[in-house]
C-alpha cells in the first residue's frame, strides 16, 4: 500500500506520517513546498523526525504546481491520498488571501483532478471548523449551514468542501472531508494560542486575550486528531455519491480563561494578561457534535485539556532548551 501525505511537514502532516510508519500501514510519500508562513526550520525540524525512516520519502512540491502533481501521482502510483496541505491560518487571509487562493483553491483544483485520474481508492481531506462562522446553535453539527464564513479562509475551505463533492457527484471520487477543531499539541502551529501563550508565560511577557476573555475553543488533541484520520482512511464512503463529512474535535468547549489556566498550571507561572477587542474574522464559539464520527469509525476525541497542555509544554521546553 502507497499512502501520499501533504502537508508532510505541517504540524498535522508530521503527526500522520509518523502514525503511517509507526503501525506499518504502508509507505509513505510526504510533500511540501516549505513555505515561510512561519519558521521553515520548525518545518526542517519535524521532517527530521521522518527522514531515514525506512518507507518513507519526502519531495519538495507546492499543490498549485499542475504539471508537478500530475507527474508526481503517474510515477508513485498512490492508493490513498491523506490531503492536509493548505496556507493556513484565519487573520493572514485578510492580509493576503492570494495566498490562499493558490493554496487551497488551485491546489485542490489539482488534488482533485490528480486523484480522479490516478485510481485513488480514497481521499481524505482537512476542512475546518471556521466553516461554521458565526453559527449560534451548539454544538455544531455536519448538517448545520456553513454558507456565511467570516473569513476568507474559511470561505476557502467551505470551497474545498463543495469542489470534494462534485468529484465524487460526477466522477465516483470516494472523498471524505475532516473538519478539525483547535487542534494543538507537540510540534504545533507558532501562530496558534497554545504556542504563543506558553511561550510568552514562560519569558514572562504579556498574552493578548481576545474579546475580553469571553470565547470558546473546542481544543482537540493532535493525537486524537490523528487516530480520527487513519480511523477514516480505511473506510472509503461508497454509494452514489461516494462523499462523507465529519467534525473532528474534543466535543469539549473550554472557556478561554480556563484554557489559559490550563496553560499557567502546565508553565507552573501566571500569565500577565492584556485585555482586547475581538480580532476580525474570529468566532465566540466552536463546539463540535462528534456523533457522526463515532458512529462511522468507532471513535471519538476525549484527551483532557490538562494532559494535553502538560505534553505540549514539555514538549516545547525541550525544543526551545527552555
Amino acid at each position: 500500500m502507497k499512502i501520499l501525505v501533504t502537508g508532510a511537514a505541517g504540524f498535522i502532516g508530521r503527526a500522520v506520517c509518523e502514525q503511517l510508519l509507526e503501525r506499518g500501514i504502508g509507505q509513505v510519500v510526504g510533500i511540501d513546498n516549505l513555505n515561510d508562513y512561519y519558521p521553515v526550520a520548525l518545518k526542517e525540524a519535524r521532517l527530521a523526525t521522518l527522514r531515514g525512516r525506512a518507507d518513507f520519502v519526502f519531495e519538495k512540491l507546492d499543490l498549485a504546481d499542475r504539471d508537478g502533481m500530475d507527474a508526481l501521482f503517474a510515477r508513485e502510483q498512490f492508493d490513498y491520498v491523506i490531503h492536509l496541505a493548505a496556507q493556513a491560518g484565519v487573520r493572514y487571509s485578510i492580509q493576503n488571501p492570494h495566498a490562499y487562493a493558490q493554496s487551497n483553491l488551485v491546489g485542490m483544483t489539482n488534488m482533485l483532478e490528480a486523484c480522479r485520474h490516478h485510481g485513488i481508492r480514497h481521499l481524505v481531506f482537512a476542512s475546518s471548523s471556521s466553516v461554521y462562522g458565526k453559527n449560534a446553535k451548539v454544538p455544531f453539527s455536519e448538517d448545520d449551514r456553513t454558507d456565511e464564513p467570516v473569513s476568507f479562509y474559511a470561505a476557502t475551505k467551505k470551497a474545498n468542501e463543495v469542489m470534494a463533492h462534485s468529484y465524487a457527484h460526477l466522477f465516483g471520487l470516494p472523498v471524505t472531508g475532516l473538519r478539525f477543531f483547535t487542534v494543538y499539541g507537540p510540534w504545533g502551529r507558532p501562530d496558534m494560542a497554545p504556542w504563543l501563550f506558553t511561550e510568552a508565560i514562560l519569558k514572562g511577557d504579556t498574552i493578548k486575550v481576545f474579546n475580553h476573555g469571553e470565547l470558546m475553543r473546542d481544543f482537540t488533541y493532535i493525537d486524537d486528531i490523528v487516530e480520527g484520520i487513519l480511523r477514516v482512511m480505511e473506510k472509503a464512503p461508497e454509494g452514489a455519491v461516494p462523499y462523507r463529512l465529519f467534525n473532528i474535535g474534543n466535543h469539549n468547549p473550554v472557556a478561554l480563561m480556563d484554557f489559559i489556566k490550563a496553560v499557567e498550571g502546565a508553565c507552573g507561572k501566571e500569565a500577565v494578561k492584556e485585555y482586547l477587542p475581538m480580532q476580525d474574522g474570529d468566532v465566540p464559539v466552536t463546539y463540535a457534535d462528534t456523533a457522526r464520527l463515532r458512529d462511522a469509525v468507532g471513535f471519538s476525541p476525549d484527551t483532557p485539556l490538562t494532559e494535553g497542555m502538560r505534553r505540549f509544554v514539555g514538549w516545547y521546553r525541550a525544543y526551545r532548551n527552555v
